[in-house]
């Protein structure tokens, strides 16, 4: 976990799993794998393990410790609809957002008909808190199947992680989608984010009116190829985002 975070769309993480296993062409060169997998075999390291599946008890109420409200990316670390993690467990993170209701939550899940199932069952009759936003990763236009499930969801707040954007995702069914994220893939085996691609994903948003967000053109590092499209830099928030700052006066101030 961390108080501060260098991802462009949230202020801090929340690790309460670590871990994982690839089930898509997007988890090929994941940077969380490659930074765990760096300390493998260290004892007393929280990478012990490597990036072994590994829940985290003493990290759940971490949340109602910050005082001071802020955007949380949950298991920017793992994936926390994987079918490993036992239901209580997931149970425990939620009661804690919605405890800890003073920040806004990013729940992001390639595991896309595992999360719309717990939701219905954690909400039957109402809406996902709109504190809890909740998105799925797409990476091409084989990944775009995964929205579906996320509009079949009853999140108040839904949103689309196209990164890394590994190839042309066609028309995108944006109905109900709150806001997209757009990223190319960074590290040493890095593929190659294409413009026409990330011009197709802004004008099909700008042609719906969802907020769009271009968080880098990735490269060797993250933040190597810069965060320009076509001169500009995107860093729209969900239209919801605004209603959310003016219930909580002193809750996170983001780009807009």
């Amino acid at each position: 976990m961390a108080d501060h975070s260098a991802i462009e769309w949230t202020d801090a993480t929340w690790n309460p799993v670590t871990g994982c296993t690839k089930i898509t062409r997007g988890c090929d060169n994941c940077y969380a794998a490659r930074f765990a997998e760096r300390w493998r075999g260290v004892r007393g390291h929280p990478y012990e393990q490597g990036f072994d599946l590994r829940l985290w008890p003493s990290r759940l109420d971490q949340p109602s410790r910050w005082r001071k409200p802020r955007m949380i990316f949950v298991n920017s670390m793992s994936d926390l609809f994987h079918r490993q993690i036992p239901r209580a467990f997931v149970d425990q993170v939620f009661t804690e957002m919605e405890t800890a209701d003073q920040h806004v939550y990013q729940v992001l899940t390639k595991r896309s008909s595992l999360m719309r199932n717990y939701l219905r069952a954690r909400y039957p009759s109402s809406r996902v808190p709109a504190h809890i936003w909740c998105g799925v990763s797409v990476e091409d236009a084989e990944g775009a199947a995964r929205i579906r499930h996320l509009q079949a969801s009853p999140a108040a707040i839904r949103f689309l992680s196209i990164e890394p954007l590994l190839g042309p995702v066609g028309t995108l069914d944006l109905e109900g989608i709150s806001w997209v994220i757009v990223g190319g893939e960074s590290g040493p085996n890095a593929r190659l984010l294409h413009l026409d691609w990330a011009r197709d994903v802004r004008d099909q948003c700008e042609a719906t009116g969802v907020p769009f967000f271009f968080k880098q053109w990735g490269g060797q590092t993250p933040k190597a190829g810069g965060r320009m499209l076509d001169g500009v830099e995107h860093n729209a928030m969900p239209l919801h985002f605004k209603d959310f700052k003016e219930e909580r006066p002193h809750a996170i101030q983001v780009a807009s």
